[in-house]
């Protein structure tokens, strides 16, 4: 079976979250990833936790299918190893503290003195240049430069995503822009270089924020789990306690769920509440209303009144629920990757397509592939041996 990347070779120079994820994405869908890692020790994403039957967590979502080879960056040696395998790479990633690259001999200008057609992506938390080019930057220290932080939580009390967002947005728009280079590669025969700001990432990621607040208007609000400015659309507590998420996006919408859900049909027509402007703005008011009704009913009776009437809802879930959700396994998500701990499950990413199915590789240890690399390299086993004596891998 074919693969859009079949035959790219991927060189990672990578740890943490926004490359790991980037260059992942690159190995499901064909890409040989070569990720160099530190001799001893490796990404130190190895080491966040050992919840996957002693393997971290992170580093066992962001790493399935790539080839681990340790190297000692920092060694007198590694710059000519590093020269021969991007003098064969395709693609490099990277991302090292700011200016590192640089002072290894490894920014865009150099890796295309020895390769033209390399495409350089560099994954960073400001970006090259301005005063913040140099700032240490970490996934929740971009959330609150982003402003992420001033709209998300409960009124007088901001609350972080529960998941790494910058990091995730900085590693799909590394592997978009990435794809992107590659295109572009084929029709005009040169490499390039792709710079990737975390902050760039979320800023963008804040558009509807940022178009809110126009000409000095106020910003959304944190609003917890409702919506700042849709009402209703957020969690309700049904008559036995369970949660469900409900979402009314439109006039037409409300006028069902005032019929159909609350069994109060006038209450579409009230002037307070007749548009959605109106019921976010007076939903001190509506919501009582709202929930008082709602608490009449059992959690899977409001689900099949919500669901007769085209409303969209939601079980509000638990990641084991997630683990265990119909959709998925009906739709056969779950897989199984190989480990150093054994098999472990894993979803299929998205999207699906009819023409060829991701690779699903392995999760390497660390060094695992360290000698096979250097022998397709070129280097005899007498000199790996030498190498590793020296210390470099």
């Amino acid at each position: 079976m074919k693969r859009p990347l079949d035959g790219i070779v991927v060189v990672a120079l990578e740890h943490a979250i926004a490359a790991p994820l980037a260059t992942r994405h690159l190995a499901d869908n064909g890409a040989r990833v070569i990720k160099i890692e530190r001799p001893g020790s490796g990404d130190f994403a190895r080491a966040y936790d050992q919840r996957v039957r002693g393997l971290a967590s992170h580093f066992v979502w962001t790493n399935r299918g790539k080839e681990s080879v340790t190297l000692d960056l920092k060694h007198a040696q590694a710059l000519p190893v590093l020269h021969r395998l991007l003098s064969r790479a395709d693609v490099l990633v990277q991302n090292l503290a700011p200016g590192a690259a640089a002072r290894l001999g490894l920014d865009a200008a150099a890796i295309h003195r020895i390769n033209p057609r390399a495409i350089v992506c560099g994954v960073s938390g400001y970006g090259e240049g301005g005063p913040y080019r140099d700032k240490k930057a970490y996934d929740l220290l971009i959330q609150a430069e982003a402003g992420f932080l001033s709209i998300t939580g409960s009124e007088g009390d901001m609350a972080k995503s529960g998941i790494s967002i910058a990091d995730i947005a900085g590693g799909m728009y590394a592997y978009s822009g990435i794809l992107n280079a590659l295109l572009l590669r084929e029709r005009t025969g040169h490499g390039s270089s792709i710079e990737v700001s975390l902050l760039d990432c979320l800023a963008e990621w804040m558009g509807y924020p940022l178009y809110y607040a126009s000409d000095g208007a106020a910003q959304p609000a944190r609003t917890g789990a409702m919506h700042a400015t849709i009402y209703p659309y957020g969690p309700f507590q049904a008559g036995d306690g369970k949660t469900v998420m409900i979402a009314i996006q439109n006039e037409r919408e409300w006028a069902l769920f005032c019929d159909k859900v609350l069994g109060a049909p006038q209450l579409a027509l009230d002037p307070r509440f007749d548009s959605n402007a109106k019921r976010s703005g007076n939903r001190l008011e509506l919501a009582p209303i709202v929930r008082e009704r709602l608490a009449q009913l059992p959690a899977a009776d409001l689900i099949a009144l919500l669901d007769a009437a085209s409303i969209a809802n939601a079980s509000v879930n638990t990641v084991e629920g997630l683990r265990e959700h119909p959709q998925l396994r009906a739709r056969e998500r779950w897989t199984e990757v190989a480990s150093p701990a054994g098999p472990l499950p894993a979803l299929r990413p998205p999207p699906l397509s009819d023409a060829y199915a991701q690779a699903m590789g392995n999760i390497p240890a660390l060094g695992e592939h360290t000698d096979g690399v250097l022998a397709w390299l070129g280097y005899g086993a007498s000199e790996i041996a030498a190498l590793r004596a020296g210390g470099l891998i």
